[in-house]
């Protein structure tokens, strides 16, 4: 993953959309339905239907970045929700790039109290 700078929100567009579409498109699909402006420098990240592809569109400051990732086994995990968009941290949108679960993620050890 490309390291973001200080500051970059990360948004999931709830839903899915059209996989077929591209910077324009998806640009479109942010100002529309999420009322933003794609160029201020927020990663938005788009799902497919079947929730084995995913886009991620960025402004960097020079032009528009699009990322696309298809999934050989499983799929994305995704709000529930129809509409509107939910906000991620850097590392959860790690998380969701490599199939993991962002929503709940498990620690494998838990810290020890110093003796």
């Amino acid at each position: 993953m490309i390291g973001l700078p200080a500051g970059t929100r990360v948004w999931l567009v709830a839903g899915h959309t059209d996989m077929r579409k591209g910077f324009d498109g998806l640009a479109a699909v942010v100002q529309t339905t999420l009322a933003a402006n794609p160029f201020c420098g927020h990663v938005f990240a788009f799902r497919g239907r079947r929730g084995d592809i995913l886009k991620v569109l960025w402004f960097d400051g020079q032009g528009l970045l699009l990322l696309a990732k298809r999934l050989e086994r499983g799929r994305f995990v995704w709000p529930q929700a129809t509409s509107g968009s939910v906000a991620l941290t850097p590392a959860q949108l790690s998380m969701l790039l490599e199939g993991i679960d962002w929503r709940m993620p498990v620690r494998t050890d838990a810290p020890q109290l110093a003796a």
